[in-house]
Parts: structure tokens; C-alpha cells; sequence
């Protein structure tokens, strides 16, 4: 269980300090805006679709380490999937964040996603973890017209 603990804390740490995909897409098909007003997080998600797969996704924004690598892991996990699949990933993902600690997680389904899953022992950080994929929601939502998840 150490092993595994310090391979998540490593994952989290990449990705917190060089996250994947940040970076503004000027030609998003999808975008919304997210915030966080407990810890300050700010995010834009921008989406670019080839009908209904995500073809890119990327993300904007500042806040804290746990907010970043999960919206860095978010937009890697999200290429290549399906507006449903992304939909039941979000749902599944929000899912284990809001369970208890100590709960069984999909980790098939959520792959190195798991790795946050000990954001469950600190309920403030919660939110931290979530605001990327909730934003994602958003962005489905509004089809394409900007959103604020504040």
C-alpha cells in the first residue's frame, strides 16, 4: 500500500507541476468557465469536437496543486472519448471524490485517475478536485456559449 501511495503522490506531483494540455484553444467547438471560491481555483475548459468524440481537450486557469493535476489528468483521459463516455467518467470520477475514504474505486474504469483518490480525506478539497469536471458538464451543457460553474 506505501508502493502504491507513493506512485499517486508522484502522479499527482507531475502533474500538478507540468500539466498536460494547458494551454488556450483559440478554435474550441465547446468551452465553459469554472470557479472554485473556497480555494480561489479559476478554470476555462475548451473542448474540440469531430462530431461526438472529443478530439482535444485542453484547460486554462490557476489554483491550487490538487485542482491543476486534476484537471491535467482530466484533459488527458478525455481525447479520444465520446460526449457519453466522458459523461459516465465524470460521473464515475465526481462518484469516488464524494465517497468515503476507504471505499473500493473503479479502477479499471478510472484508470490514473484513482490517483486522487485521497482528495476523499479532506472534504474542502473536494471541490478542488471536481471543479474541472463539473466545468466539463458545463461546457456539454451550454453547447458552446460560455458557462461559469461559480
Amino acid at each position: 500500500m506505501a508502493d502504491e501511495h507513493a506512485l499517486y503522490q508522484r502522479i499527482l506531483l507531475e502533474h500538478s507541476r507540468r500539466p498536460r494540455n494547458f494551454r488556450e484553444m483559440n478554435d474550441a467547438d465547446l468551452t465553459a468557465e469554472g470557479h472554485n471560491p473556497l480555494c480561489g481555483d479559476k478554470l476555462r475548459v475548451y473542448l474540440k469536437m469531430d462530431g461526438e468524440v472529443i478530439s482535444e481537450a485542453m484547460f486554462q486557469g490557476s489554483g491550487c496543486a490538487i485542482f491543476k493535476a486534476a484537471a491535467s489528468m482530466m484533459t488527458a483521459a478525455l481525447e479520444g472519448k465520446t460526449r457519453r463516455e466522458a459523461c459516465a467518467l465524470s460521473e464515475t470520477f465526481c462518484n469516488m471524490i464524494d465517497s468515503e475514504p476507504g471505499d473500493p474505486v473503479d479502477i479499471k474504469r478510472l484508470g490514473e485517475l484513482v490517483a486522487l483518490a485521497g482528495v476523499r480525506e479532506y472534504p474542502v478539497r473536494r471541490r478542488c478536485a471536481t471543479l474541472p469536471w463539473h466545468t466539463l458538464r458545463a461546457a456539454f451543457e451550454t453547447h458552446g456559449r460560455t458557462r461559469s460553474t461559480a
